[in-house]
């Protein structure tokens, strides 16, 4: 078997130390090369059309063209995998969330002061390796209908959910009942558009996103402005009502605990978990056991494993559980894992979550009523 070709970069940013230090952090991995270097988006369109790079890292700072602009232009004329690095600055924050939405798959922030390249070597490397896997879509352009499974394990289902009936008055259910979503690349926009179609009125919702710190909030916020509900990054001892959603902040993970009447969320600084702080199986595995039959929980899409082991103890404990599906997922690692470990009960497309979560979530409501 002939030796796997390392992932080529091309580095874009109007600094000259900027390039030379992403440079010299990727280059520490065998599996990564960067292949040129541009200080503009005039010089990059030149650089893509000779070196063909796998992967494009990004500044949105530049002179002639900023690189919301330019990022536009590359998906709608030559789509391929974007990391932004952004500063971190409240304004850097919302242009981060709108390359997002534009087609990035990936925004780190752009290291200063004490905070070297050296310290997000890492990171930059796994998300090189995970937009070099990513699956693109056109801004405002649909996702294909996945094909048709091929087959399913032994007692597990592949299944698009009925229409539910919508709940639009407010949640009077099992105070208990919880909803956990976790994402990592790609995931920014799944968790919008699973959470945009959620009608007001659902359990409590606790989102672990995959993110640099600073850029949770404008996420939250983004989404805040989009969702019947309200959505806020998560502060230390925040209260987690039916009717609103908490995103874990970035660089802390977030837990849920039970008081006895409703849940609250602690977030910490413990170590990295895959990896990542906040890590999704930190807060699948916080849910108290006697409130996981209570849960429903699901995998979106993201690289690597979190996810897996939680949710795999949340199913075991009779929490309803789903994974987004290859075919929607811009990176089919996190679903996989969680479905060939048998976390999740089903895959589904993206387009199916919300009717699925609110299915799961009103039959719940129903047979609490009729009991």
């Amino acid at each position: 078997m002939p030796p796997r070709r390392p992932i080529k970069v091309l580095v874009v940013d109007d600094s000259a130390v900027v390039r030379r230090l992403i440079t010299e952090a990727l280059s520490v991995d065998p599996d990564i090369e960067v292949v040129g270097t541009a200080s503009d988006p005039y010089m990059a369109k030149d650089r893509i059309k000779e070196l063909s790079p796998d992967v494009l890292t990004l500044d949105l700072e530049m002179p002639r063209m900023d690189g919301l602009t330019f990022l536009g232009i590359l998906m709608r004329e030559r789509p391929m995998p974007v990391i932004v690095m952004s500063s971190i600055s409240k304004e850097g924050s919302v242009h981060a969330m709108e390359a997002l939405r534009l087609g990035a798959v990936e925004v780190l922030a752009k290291p200063g002061g004490s905070y070297s390249f050296g310290d997000m070597g890492p990171r930059l490397h796994l998300a090189v390796k995970a937009a070099a896997t990513a699956r693109l879509k056109r801004p405002g352009v649909a996702l294909p209908p996945p094909p048709a499974p091929s087959a399913s394990r032994p007692g597990f289902t592949y299944a698009a959910p009925p229409q539910p009936r919508a709940a639009t008055t407010p949640y009077r259910g099992d105070s208990r009942r919880l909803i956990v979503l976790g994402a990592s690349t790609g995931g920014t926009e799944a968790l919008r558009e699973v959470l945009v179609r959620l009608p007001a009125g659902l359990p409590p919702i606790a989102i672990v996103q995959h993110i640099p710190a600073n850029f949770s909030r404008a996420f939250a916020e983004r989404l805040d402005s989009l969702c019947a509900f309200p959505v806020h990054e998560a502060v230390d001892g925040d209260a987690l009502p039916p009717g609103t959603a908490l995103v874990a902040p970035g660089n802390f993970h977030m837990l849920v605990r039970w008081t006895g009447a409703g849940y609250r969320v602690e977030l910490n600084s413990g170590p990295q978990v895959w990896h990542q702080r906040p890590a999704v199986d930190i807060l699948f595995k916080s849910v108290p056991e006697a409130n996981r039959p209570h849960t429903i929980g699901g995998v979106l899409t993201g690289m690597g494993k979190d996810g897996a082991e939680g949710l795999v103890r949340l199913r075991k404990s009779g929490a309803s559980t789903f994974a987004q599906d290859e075919a929607t997922s811009v990176v089919y690692g996190m679903p996989r894992e969680a479905w060939v470990q048998g976390g999740a009960e089903v895959q589904l497309p993206l387009d199916a979550i919300a009717d699925h979560i609110v299915l799961l979530a009103t039959q719940s409501r129903l047979s609490h009523a009729s009991a």
